[in-house]
């Protein structure tokens, strides 16, 4: 059976998003700075229709979160974080623009109905109303064999981590700290439901963690 495999990146005090997320500002106050380690690496900004780039020991990590990915899953406000039922006269496309870098089928948790948004780049997003399970079970068939991406954010991915669901887990260990926010681990339980630290890299602004089930 396919993996479910899941990263973040978080804070030293376990914040995956700042406080006072908006539509505005999705990842909070101070969110961003969770992510200045991966903007300038080529290996992310070649699926953001991006050129150049730097090259560092967090490539091979990133490189490796990209292989075998047949689809993925997200939250609503992951996909896009207007509140409520969807607009019928123009609704939303959400964050990722025309060509979104997945290039594969996602499933959007949320609790408003919608048709499938197909855009460029074979990313076709499928809206699922009944649940974790049903979304991870249409993941899986969409992804044909291969894994699925759990891509967050934290309130559905404690979802799937209190389940046990998941197989393979990387935190992304940022050295700051935001005080306050959204944490990932809120509410999972008291141990990581079989999940056990397996590799750590580290690299300029992140230290990676890599938990999988043995």
């Amino acid at each position: 059976m396919s993996k479910l495999r899941f990263r973040i990146s978080m804070s030293l005090d376990g914040f995956v998003a700042g406080p006072r997320q908006s539509v505005e500002n999705p990842l909070g106050e101070g969110g961003m700075r969770l992510h200045q380690w991966a903007l300038p690496l080529a290996v992310w900004r070649a699926p953001h229709g991006l050129q150049g780039g730097e090259v560092n020991e967090s490539t091979p990590v990133v490189e490796e979160s990209l292989v075998n990915i047949g689809a993925t899953v997200m939250g609503r406000n992951m996909f896009g974080g207007h509140p409520g039922p969807w607009n019928p006269e123009s609704p939303w496309n959400g964050w990722w623009g025309a060509n979104p870098p997945f290039h594969h089928p996602v499933f959007v948790l949320t609790h408003h109905a919608r048709e499938p948004l197909v855009l460029e780049g074979g990313t076709t997003f499928t809206f699922v109303t009944d649940g974790p399970d049903s979304a991870l079970e249409q993941a899986r068939r969409a992804a044909g064999g291969r894994d699925v991406s759990l891509a967050g954010g934290a309130s559905v991915a404690r979802q799937y981590l209190a389940a046990g669901l998941v197989d393979e887990m990387e935190l992304h260990l940022v050295p700051a700290l935001l005080g306050s926010g959204e944490r990932l681990f809120d509410g999972v339980g008291d141990d990581l439901r079989g999940l056990e630290l397996v590799r750590t890299v580290a690299a300029p602004g992140v230290v990676h963690l890599k938990f999988a089930r043995r």
